[in-house]
């Protein structure tokens, strides 16, 4: 059966007349139908959201309360959420049981976090002629979150957006990704159930074009949390003035293989890493710089280690990559692999697509201004590219334009420092590839890979003002 979703806006679930179709990305069948907002919807949302805010504050132990609940939610509802993940997004079942894992850690994390947050004192009465004075700093929310969120992981990374803004003590207006839109609005219905006050948290579906400039247009948002593209977010950060932004945009992850690495481990996890949900993860394995005095022998463990991946239906629990997100997308990264190989570069492995489904994929004798190189792929697709000087290396890694998360593998402390301290990254990973990520560390990028942190503590004080309180003792 068709399922039938609506939007939720200030404590209710909204029908209207336009319906958007989900369709299941493994048999491209209409897998559900979702009610799009327009113009009023998205007005009445942002309204909610800032009536919530002034006349109905949260104390920080109520928002650990109903995130805590949230988070034991999460996990009883795990396997259905699960199954839905794989439905409209097509990603392994295997694949998306962890991320419901992540996301209760997620908000688990956050609740924690409206413990904790907290100013500190200012020694005023050090200045000559303050000696009579005091002061602190107190942490306070910033008021209304626009938040908008990416079809590929459409639970956790939703959590990563409403869990701190909601622990900070903010409300939020989201827009979840139109391929995906029915995760959110499934997690909208914890929090209610949760006993999240009305107002705090509202969910619209719809495109880019109308939700989403609407609500950048929308100068009661104080703060903008968006994850996609390079190009999105740049229009977002140049479209909303002096609101603050946390921005996580494109990448072409950089992985190195030094010639002192364990080549097993480093083959295993570069696989493994490298395609799951199909390449489409912002950290994915994308360029892969191999000594060239290895490289025959880590590409054959690097072959063995890919045919050990079971491609193909995400609802069989072996399923280890699926379909992309659409049809489309996969013919997109079809043909960038064909611009390739019309310019010299060679597919050494895979290379073969049915439908919406791209199997694993390496290529070689690839150049830097070949897009599968100098954009983001997107796809389960790696450049593979030797290198004979280690630092040479590391400056061809920074000619990127992004920057962020990278990984190296060597058994040579002074090779892994010298990285750490010369590849242009947000992240770098040592012994592990570009795709390492847990819930509470700070995860963001640099150059055009985007503007902030995430990781529930780190979005905290991104979403909170800091205000300074000085007491006048004279008087």
């Amino acid at each position: 059966m068709v399922q039938t979703h609506h939007l939720y806006i200030n404590g209710e679930w909204v029908k209207t007349d336009n319906q958007l179709e989900v369709l299941n990305k493994y048999t491209q069948e209409v897998y559900a139908k979702v009610s799009k907002a327009g113009e009023k919807e998205v007005e009445q949302a942002t309204t909610a959201a800032e009536t919530a805010f002034k006349e109905n504050p949260l104390p920080p132990y109520e928002r650990y309360k109903i995130l805590k609940k949230v988070s034991g939610l999460l996990q009883e509802n795990k396997e259905e959420l699960a199954k839905n993940i794989t439905m409209e997004a097509g990603k392994p079942l295997k694949q998306t049981r962890t991320e419901i894992d992540r996301a209760t850690q997620t908000i688990e994390l956050s609740a924690e976090e409206a413990k904790r947050i907290h100013g500190e004192g200012v020694p005023v009465e050090a200045a000559p002629g303050s000696e009579n004075r005091m002061a602190y700093t107190m942490k306070v929310p910033v008021g209304v979150v626009g938040a908008i969120s990416p079809f590929n992981f459409p639970m956790n990374l939703v959590a990563h957006k409403i869990a701190p803004a909601i622990a900070a003590g903010n409300t939020v207006v989201l827009k979840p990704a139109s391929n995906t839109p029915i995760t959110a609005l499934k997690l909208a219905e914890l929090f209610e159930q949760a006993g999240l006050p009305k107002g705090f948290l509202n969910v619209v579906v719809g495109s880019g074009s109308t939700v989403g400039q609407q609500m950048m247009e929308d100068e009661r948002i104080n703060l903008y949390t968006f994850t996609g593209s390079a190009n999105v977010g740049l229009k977002l950060k140049q479209n909303t003035g002096l609101n603050k932004l946390i921005l996580e945009l494109g990448n072409n992850s950089p992985v190195i293989v030094d010639k002192e690495a364990d080549l097993d481990k480093a083959a295993s996890n570069i696989a493994q890493k490298s395609f799951a949900f199909a390449g489409q993860v912002c950290i994915s394995v994308q360029r892969l710089y191999v000594h060239e005095d290895i490289q025959e022998a880590f590409q054959d463990k690097l072959f063995q280690a890919i045919d050990q991946l079971n491609v193909g239906d995400p609802n069989d629990p072996e399923t280890d990559v699926g379909p992309m997100i659409s049809e489309g997308e996969a013919e997109r990264a079809e043909q960038w692999i064909q611009e390739a190989e019309g310019s010299g570069a060679k597919v050494v492995y895979g290379g073969k697509r049915e439908g919406a489904l791209l199997h694993p994929t390496v290529i070689a004798n690839v150049k830097n201004d070949m897009k599968v190189v100098c954009e983001e792929i997107f796809a389960p697709v790696v450049s593979m590219i030797p290198f004979s000087d280690f630092k040479e290396c590391i400056d061809e890694v920074n000619k990127s334009q992004y920057g962020l998360q990278g990984g190296i593998f060597t058994k040579n402390l002074e090779t892994a420092f010298y990285a750490a301290k010369h590849v242009h990254v947000g992240g770098l990973m040592i012994n592990d590839s570009s795709q390492y990520r847990v819930d509470l560390m700070p995860y963001g990028g640099v150059k055009s890979s985007g503007w902030g942190k995430e990781g529930p503590k780190y979005a905290i004080e991104d979403m909170t003002e800091e205000r300074l309180i000085v007491f006048n003792l004279d008087q």
